[in-house]
């Protein structure tokens, strides 16, 4: 097994231009981090010099580890491996990226949020970055996959390789573009050494119309009042203030955008509040199908890689379900399980009291057969298939004056499918889509049991 200094290398995260990331375990305790490893790319180590890229490099770590704060990701150690340096900061399995899917190709639709999870994850890093700025910190590099999602469902601000301390001279190559493309300001692609945090609430406002429409704000964008049913257009004027071209015309400062943002959330939930009002009684949740879909899902395990997945699935290529299910929930209470006569498969109501790694899922599943759980000992992981028929459309304003079927806390769900030889499926029961990750993941089991008879 590879190794850097004592960590041991589980796999790749990622590469960027300055350094590699791997998924690392740190001995004995077991304990998972991401490590970042000096590696510079060629181009960079022939324009900048070996030595100006490892002092790149350091100050990266240096500007994370001073900085205490909920939505930063903490710095856990620093060292060398053969003379390179390397830090460890917490490792996270989802970022926002993942969640809304986008690819490489960046310019592709991506999954909508709800209104109520966009705004609280623009609130988290809102508040993060305005710890940086009062550091004197420009991030540079606002954009999904740099917004690492924690098993609480909390946003931590990532990767400061491209940060910039107020006053402090670090020229780039020319020709050499600071930041991702769309999510960078305009003023940040002419000339970066001279942005403040406007570059930084830019980025912002990009992620915040990514998560409400599925798109990139480009020359003819639609407002996002066209494309969200939640969104009315008080959320358009505070989108195009974020992402107004020139600086000048945007929020001055990350409290600024903060402050609009509240009054706006609290307009929301006032809107919300009267939208339950008209609602006679607080029901369970029905939703009428969209179309009719065959009633018998697929229950043996199987392995399943990303481009055959649509097929086997019966998904888009975000990993949704292409149709709903007319599912006929009847919810036993005393025996903590809910019949889905629709397919005649009994569903765990709640589910693992803590999310588990894969193998540990299957531990679970075999307890509650010796349990006899529910009157049932024929429990078993789920398939995507049988995981996505409980899929329905994002909850907008109206879903939450009916009461859930099964326990929304439990978002991420393992499947019995899986994707290699060391990852497996999961469906995200909020969002409505299925992902893979590797067998150390934690994410929750929802166990099913055909009934009998």
């Amino acid at each position: 097994m590879k190794t850097v200094g004592k960590y041991e290398v589980c796999g790749l995260l990622g590469r960027g231009g300055m350094g590699v990331v791997y998924k690392a375990r740190l001995p004995v305790v077991n304990k998972m981090v991401a490590l970042k490893l000096l590696a510079p790319h060629p181009h960079l180590l022939h324009s900048l010099g070996r030595e100006e890229v490892e002092r790149r490099f350091i100050a990266e770590a240096v500007a994370m580890a001073a900085l205490r704060h909920p939505h930063l990701l903490k710095v856990l150690d620093f060292d060398y491996d053969e003379g390179s340096p390397f830090f460890t900061m917490e490792y996270y399995y989802q970022n926002l990226g993942m969640l809304i899917g986008e690819s490489a190709r960046v310019e592709e639709p991506t999954r909508m949020l709800s209104l109520d999870k966009a705004i609280r994850y623009t609130r988290q890093i809102l508040l993060g970055l305005g710890r940086m700025h009062r550091a004197g910190m420009v991030h540079r590099d606002v954009k999904p996959y740099n917004l690492f999602i924690t098993d609480e469902d909390q946003v931590k601000i990532g990767d400061f390789g491209l940060s910039k301390l107020r006053g402090e001279d670090f020229r780039n190559p020319p020709n050499v573009m600071v930041g991702s493309p769309y999510y960078a300001a305009p003023e940040q692609e002419r000339d970066p050494e001279t942005v403040d945090g406007r570059a930084d609430l830019y980025g912002v406002g990009v992620v915040f119309y990514r998560m409400l429409t599925g798109r990139l704000p480009e020359a003819e964008m639609l407002p996002p009042s066209e494309c969200h049913p939640d969104v009315d257009p008080s959320w358009d004027d505070f989108v195009w203030k974020a992402i107004a071209p020139l600086r000048e015309n945007r929020f001055n400062r990350a409290e600024e955008m903060l402050g609009r943002l509240d009054v706006l959330s609290k307009a929301w939930e006032e809107k919300k509040r009267d939208i339950c009002r008209s609602f006679p009684e607080r029901s369970t949740q029905v939703i009428e199908p969209k179309q009719e879909m065959i009633a018998s899902l697929r229950a043996a395990p199987a392995k399943v890689g990303p481009r055959e997945a649509p097929e086997i699935f019966r998904c888009d290529s975000l990993y949704r379900p292409l149709h709903s299910l007319a599912n006929d929930f009847e919810i036993l209470e005393n025996k903590g399980i809910v019949l889905d006569r629709a397919t005649n498969l009994f569903w765990q109501k709640g589910g693992s009291p803590d999310p588990l790694e894969w193998e540990n899922a299957h531990d679970y599943v075999r307890n509650l057969n010796e349990e006899h759980f529910g009157g049932c000992s024929t429990w078993r992981l789920p398939t995507v298939n049988e995981l996505l028929s409980l899929i329905k459309p994002v909850a907008h304003g109206e879903d939450d004056c009916m009461e859930p079927v099964f326990d929304r806390s439990k978002k991420w769900l393992w499947s019995c499918d899986r994707r290699s030889f060391t990852a497996a499926w999961y469906v995200d029961g909020e969002l409505g889509f299925a992902g893979w990750g590797d067998f150390t993941c934690q994410y929750y089991v929802r166990a099913v049991c055909l009934r009998q008879g």
